[in-house]
């Protein structure tokens, strides 16, 4: 694919979902959640060329869940050249996640989300930002209304993963990145010359979303190509009648 072909497809996509959303007014500081996976790696590059355009505050912020020894440690290294690569400033927190979920009696993996949002907010508090980017994209929604048709839920459960959403008083969680699907991601990469890292933990089955997204919807694409797409949509006529964002 050359670069015209790229604009076409992806670029084209997050230009017209900024321009319907309005993330990125000028002068907004913004900080970036970045784990150092595809997804936010895209995320990161994305809000570095937009600050230099509309005079962005962005900063970076990686939280080190101390779950996965040596694996997270290189991931925390790699977020900070990252940021040293995109002129971004980094900072590495340290979250105990495995005490918390044993003092909470949560799942190591509801703690991570729990403790992730927390620190994520009470950064931006400190650091006067008034909104924080996540790089949830399209097959995350789709995966997310899935995994919520298969426990059960509410009408507003289907509505997936809000475009945006209050995470504490003035700040705002925004998610940039949700029209492009994880191919679209890996192709931004691919044609920035970006690497990324990967969480060996994504490949294990026995967690429920790792199943949806290896073995179900790739099963259901293959037979109604095109579903990860109108599960997002339904998921944003459902946010639009119940009045989410």
């Amino acid at each position: 694919m050359n670069r015209k072909e790229f604009a076409a497809r992806v670029w084209s996509k997050l230009m017209a979902f900024e321009a319907s959303q309005r993330f990125l007014t000028p002068r907004r500081r913004i900080l970036a959640a970045v784990s150092g996976g595809p997804d936010s790696v895209c995320l990161a590059h994305w809000l570095s060329v937009q600050a230099r355009k509309k005079d962005l505050t962005v900063a970076l912020v990686h939280v080190h869940h101390g779950l996965r020894g040596r694996a997270a440690d290189g991931d925390a290294r790699f977020v900070e050249k990252l940021g040293v690569k995109l002129g971004l400033p980094v900072a590495i927190v340290r979250a105990p996640v495995r005490a918390l979920a044993a003092k909470r009696g949560l799942g190591l993996e509801e703690a991570g989300r729990k403790e992730r949002y927390r620190v994520l907010g009470e950064r931006a508090r400190r650091g006067r930002y008034t909104a924080v980017a996540t790089g949830h994209q399209l097959d995350d929604q789709a995966e997310t209304v899935l995994l919520h048709l298969l426990r059960g839920t509410s009408l507003e459960g289907l509505g997936g993963i809000p475009v945006r959403r209050p995470l504490r008083p003035g700040v705002e969680l925004i998610r940039p990145l949700l029209p492009l699907t994880r191919a679209e991601v890996r192709l931004y990469l691919k044609m920035h010359g970006l690497d990324s890292r990967e969480d060996a933990s994504n490949a294990d089955p026995k967690f429920t979303r790792n199943w949806v997204r290896r073995e179900v919807l790739p099963l259901l694409e293959k037979r109604a190509p095109g579903v990860k797409e109108r599960l997002a949509a339904i998921a944003a006529k459902v946010r639009a009648v119940t009045g989410r964002a």
